[in-house]
């Protein structure tokens, strides 16, 4: 039954925020739009809540306890930051605005982007094995079976701060560096 929850859950996060962005954009109902975006941390609490109501009404904590921690986890670590980007896209897409910027491929703000994610993924993980933990000491049983993925999501963590704060070192990328066609006509000319 939580599996079934779970994928209802992530599926209406999808869809709430598809809705929303399509109303606000595409039928430019701004406040129903509104609406529908606030209503997307509501897939957490009801997640949250049939995985409590689970583990209280006696089921053997487990690996489906822990991928729903992990959804509200990711989910409150990035939903602010993938609401943002969908609205971008979305704000491009359907109503004519400009395209959002790309992010370079190294210097400084490269390299602020991806501490601060990797920061969100250290706050979905806090989050994540939070509740994990206090599923755990909910049932009674402990939380050595909820904790099992923990082991796993501590490496990619690990793995992730590596990549992340691999790109405070780099050599910073010019701002204006030509693209490759003028590069070609430069060169031309200089010949």
């Amino acid at each position: 039954m939580l599996v079934a929850v779970i994928a209802g859950c992530e599926i209406g996060f999808w869809v709430l925020l598809a809705a929303g962005m399509v109303t606000r954009y595409l039928l430019r109902w701004r406040r129903t739009g509104l609406v529908l975006l606030a209503a997307v941390p509501l897939v957490d609490v009801i997640l949250l809540g049939a995985s409590v109501i689970d583990i209280h009404r006696g089921a053997e904590p487990g690996f489906k306890h822990s991928l729903a921690a992990i959804f509200v986890g990711v989910s409150v670590g990035f939903g602010h930051r993938t609401l943002k980007w969908v609205d971008g896209w979305a704000a491009h897409y359907l109503a004519g605005a400009p395209r959002p910027p790309k992010l370079p491929k190294k210097g400084p703000v490269r390299a602020r982007h991806e501490r601060s994610g990797w920061f969100l993924h250290l706050l979905a993980y806090v989050i994540g094995v939070s509740i994990m933990i206090g599923l755990g000491l909910l049932s009674g049983r402990g939380w050595n079976a909820v904790l099992g993925p923990a082991g796993t999501w501590t490496l990619v963590l690990v793995i992730d701060a590596i990549v992340s704060f691999s790109y405070s070192f780099g050599r910073a990328e010019p701002d204006n560096e030509p693209d490759g066609e003028v590069q070609a006509a430069q060169q031309k000319q200089s010949v």
